[in-house]
């Protein structure tokens, strides 16, 4: 196997190693809420929304962290381990306790930190300027097919009931952490750094992975990780990245958690309200899936760079946007178990609904495809770092996200997603145009990136 083709066959590995772990924590989060909005008459005592908020903020501060410990283990170990400590938090809900659900929620933030960093730094590694908008939409369709076949399975499953028993939620629970646990061992399968490298090659793998045999040096190398994070936190570039970052983790926060229970909450839906959550997510995934294959595999045949991409994102957002302010009752994220019986300014749709669900995905697969490849390119020599830093920014913002959706009212999560979104386009296009314009500096063709 070429050194090329080794490259490509460990994105594919990373992608569906990814997509099997996702299927079963982004279903979990799909229908958290709802499921634990039926177990509070219960001793269980939890919030999925509080769960969310304080797995996000961990996530984050963790980040602070992540590369040294990446720099320690090594990347391949470090998603493992991470992938475990997903399995374990999913498995909480086959009999829920409201300590172990708290305890998981903070375990998996500092796992989702080093998880994501690692796979940051095994997407960079095995990519080049001329690659790596390719892999970052292969990478990105395979993660977003979990959407589909998890949130399929709740489909069919919960199809005609308005309540989730305790044999429902433990059929579905146990599926989840075994098919987490799948996603886990397949990260065996990618190859090392060793193995796609020419002899005497250097790459930032180096920089991260050290010398095997020698403590100290990986102690060494972890301290300047944890360093060269800090210092790349306050250059120009990632400081206007961050706020087209903070746009992600607001509305991943909004299409992963909040939305669903939206759709889940309008008992004008009649008894398809909650089979509906899984119809939402399998169409939030298609639209990613459809953006990742689009804006990834096409990527060569784009000759005007990442900008038009994220003009679309935005454009397809505010579209959603107002269709779900339209459709969707104000008080539907915060309503009790009962629901929700009020309209807002249409009579509630389904059919608008799923199509709102489509185009969330679109425009979230169109920025996070895009900054993937940006921050590829333009740190492909400090890729654990740079990574890190998205992903604190990403999830401390959804970490507030989370905890604002505890009290705000519709209208005004979509209101702070408008605004921040505009501004994350304008600061993203700046970054834009200086890769742009260092690209052909170097007299490399500006549509292969």
């Amino acid at each position: 196997m070429s050194p090329e083709s080794k490259k490509l066959f460990n994105i594919i590995i990373l992608g569906v190693s990814f997509m099997f772990i996702f299927t079963a924590f982004q279903t979990c989060g799909n229908i958290a809420q709802t499921v634990i909005t039926n177990l509070n008459n219960t001793d269980f005592h939890g919030s999925g929304y509080t769960s969310m908020s304080v797995i996000y903020g961990v996530f984050s501060a963790s980040n602070l962290i992540s590369p040294s410990v990446v720099a320690i283990v090594g990347p391949q170990l470090s998603m493992v381990v991470s992938g475990i400590f997903y399995s374990l938090y999913i498995a909480v809900f086959i009999q829920p306790a409201t300590w172990a659900f708290y305890t998981a929620s903070v375990f998996i933030g500092i796992a989702a930190a080093v998880l994501w960093t690692a796979q940051g730094n095994c997407l960079t590694v095995n990519s080049d300027e001329n690659t790596i908008g390719r892999n970052s939409g292969v990478f990105w369709a395979l993660l977003q097919s979990s959407l589909f076949f998890g949130n399929l399975y709740i489909y069919f499953a919960w199809q005609g009931k308005t309540h989730i028993s305790e044999s429902d939620r433990r059929t579905v629970f146990i599926a989840l952490t075994v098919i987490s646990l799948v996603g886990t061992v397949l990260f065996f399968l990618i190859r090392t750094q060793e193995d796609t490298k020419a002899p005497g090659e250097e790459d930032s793998a180096n920089e991260i992975l050290g010398d095997a045999s020698s403590a100290r040096n990986k102690m060494t190398r972890a301290v300047a990780a944890f360093k060269k994070s800090i210092k790349l936190g306050f250059t120009k570039e990632i400081l206007l990245l961050s706020v087209t970052t903070a746009y992600t983790g607001l509305e991943l926060t909004f299409f992963s958690g909040v939305y669903g229970t939206c759709i889940g909450a309008v008992n004008r839906f009649g008894s398809e309200e909650k089979s509906l959550i899984g119809l939402s997510g399998i169409f939030i995934g298609v639209g990613e899936i459809l953006g990742g294959g689009i804006f990834g595999l096409l990527s060569k045949k784009n000759r005007f760079g990442r900008n038009p991409v994220v003009m679309l994102g935005i454009v397809v957002h505010f579209i959603a946007f107002y269709l779900i302010f339209f459709n969707m009752p104000n008080d539907a994220p915060i309503a009790p178990m009962e629901g929700t019986d009020t309209v807002a300014y249409m009579i509630p749709s389904k059919e608008v609904a799923i199509f709102c669900s489509f185009l969330l995905g679109l425009g979230d697969s169109c920025f996070n495809t895009q900054l993937l490849s940006i921050l590829g390119f333009l740190y492909s020599e400090d890729s654990a770092p740079a990574f890190a830093i998205f992903k604190f920014v990403q999830s401390i913002c959804a970490a507030v996200a989370y905890f604002y959706s505890n009290y705000f009212l519709l209208q005004w999560q979509l209101l702070i997603m408008v605004v921040v979104g505009f501004f994350g386009t304008i600061t993203f296009f700046t970054v834009e145009w200086k890769a742009a314009a260092a690209l052909v500096a170097r007299g490399s063709d500006y549509s292969s990136i």
